[in-house]
């Protein structure tokens, strides 16, 4: 059920604090979050991305905001209609390179075409509408109009009810009797306090970092180092589901070399198979498990 990625043994992690992701670690958003970034570039465009492709973009960095990996998909589907000529490999590969998230992609697409063309691309990229689609989409119409505070285009159920919860209750349980238990997401605030009320995770305020308390985002280490001072932690684990929750483990070490720092991959996101182990242990891993739920054997 585990694996050991780094010279770190299981038994000697003994950590004060377990914080987690939400998105893939506590519940499954396949049919939630991802699926709502295809059909907003569908809706808005009338074609998308394919949906192993999402995962391409994720290992890239720098699209822990899911609203921005929706732009920059709809970015690389304009971008290939004028005549890009990367694939998707290619395109997040260079994203990659010039250090991830949605500027890399404005400026991959913007290399890749000529100026009258990227203009034009410029010209038809929305993200507002894009973003206010993908909460149309995710919220339906009910949430919607209670977070959003619009109206819908039209009256629909909403992706968020479409998240299997991944964290077991007895999981749960143990992890908030033995640990101090946070949460650092790229989830709005509204959004991670519905994932966590079903969750059964009571996580207040000040133990939980979402979108709209940190500028920066993952894999920025500021919220994993803020936390850990909060707990007065000496050795913190971070659970997560993309490269970028434990580059943000492995960047808050060495920010805060007093504590010890350690990511945790699971691979119940879009990681998956010895594939996803190498690509974890290559961002710097402590270990990688099949899910959340074998978290406690880990620690224990």
């Amino acid at each position: 059920m585990t694996d050991a990625t780094n010279d770190t043994e299981a038994t000697d992690l003994a950590p004060d604090a377990v914080v987690l992701d939400i998105d893939g670690v506590v519940v499954d958003v396949a049919d939630s979050y991802r699926r709502a970034i295809l059909e907003s570039v569908e809706t808005v465009y009338g074609d998308t991305i394919e949906k192993t492709d999402v995962q391409a973009f994720k290992d890239a960095g720098g699209f822990n905001n899911d609203w921005e990996l929706t732009y920059a998909a709809a970015l690389y589907v304009l971008a290939e209609r004028e005549g890009m000529t990367l694939d998707i490999a290619a395109f997040t590969s260079a994203i990659a390179e010039h250090g991830g998230g949605l500027d890399a992609a404005e400026q991959v697409a913007e290399d890749a075409l000529s100026d009258t063309d990227w203009a034009y691309v410029r010209d038809r990229w929305n993200p507002e509408r894009l973003r206010d689609v993908f909460q149309q989409l995710y919220l339906g119409a009910e949430l919607y109009r209670e977070l959003e505070g619009g109206e819908p285009d039209a009256d629909t159920r909403g992706y968020i009810n479409d998240e299997p919860l991944l964290l077991d209750a007895a999981t749960r349980e143990h992890l908030v009797d033995q640990y101090d238990v946070g949460v650092v997401t790229g989830r709005p605030e509204a959004e991670a306090e519905i994932a966590l009320e079903r969750a059964g995770l009571d996580v207040p305020p000040e133990r939980r970092f979402t979108m709209d308390d940190w500028e920066e985002g993952k894999p920025h280490p500021h919220a994993l180092t803020t936390l850990a001072k909060r707990f007065d932690a000496e050795s913190v684990v971070f659970v997560g589901d993309t490269l970028d929750d434990v580059r943000t483990a492995v960047n808050a070490a060495e920010a805060d070399p007093d504590r010890e720092y350690h990511g945790i991959g699971v691979l119940t996101g879009g990681l998956s198979g010895e594939a996803g182990r190498e690509k974890f242990a290559d961002a710097g891993a402590t270990a990688v498990l099949d899910s959340v739920n074998d978290v406690p054997d880990l620690l224990d």
